[in-house]
């Protein structure tokens, strides 16, 4: 099972859309996970026709048009891996010890909020990941995203994509 996970595009406000190499990863990934900031529904709606299953929540810069049809937490069993996104975890320091206490029954957390790529382990297994933003880098160097697969249960070849610089 190929994942793609995504977060914070901010579309239309950080970009007029998504790059055409991630749309095309989109269109090939079994699973696309959103972890919340999309701005505006246009973008959701396109993500729900154009991915085979979308897996979202709604973010602190989403209004209540993406709130009704997305929750504050998302959660999913994936051949075995229990999944969950958000959008906030809170400061970097301690977050694996915050979030395995908050998602105990979790393997997996996604999230976002702070366009900083992110990928470590808490103490207790719990797999975090933020894949940045595909659109707007804020200080990072480039924008990003994130794939990984699934296979027998256990998440493997996690990887962080960075985007060539965009052009006007």
């Amino acid at each position: 099972m190929r994942l793609v996970m995504i977060s914070d595009t901010h579309i239309p406000k950080r970009a007029r859309d998504l790059p055409a190499t991630l749309w095309a990863a989109i269109e090939t990934a079994d699973v696309v996970i959103h972890a919340g900031d999309w701005v505006d529904i246009g973008l959701l709606n396109r993500l729900e026709t154009r991915a085979a299953r979308l897996i979202a929540c709604y973010g602190n810069n989403d209004g209540p048009a993406l709130r009704a049809r997305l929750p504050e937490i998302a959660h999913a069993t994936l051949d075995g891996v229990r999944l969950a996104v958000i959008h906030e975890t809170g400061q970097a320091t301690g977050r694996e010890k915050r979030c395995a206490a908050m998602f105990p029954d979790t393997d997996v957390l996604v999230f976002g909020h702070s366009h900083i790529p992110w990928d470590t382990t808490a103490p207790t297994g719990l797999r975090l990941l933020n894949p940045g933003s595909p659109t707007d880098r804020r200080r990072q160097p480039d924008h990003t995203w994130m794939s990984a697969d699934i296979t027998a249960g256990a998440l493997h070849d996690v990887t962080l994509h960075r985007l060539p610089p965009r052009t006007a």
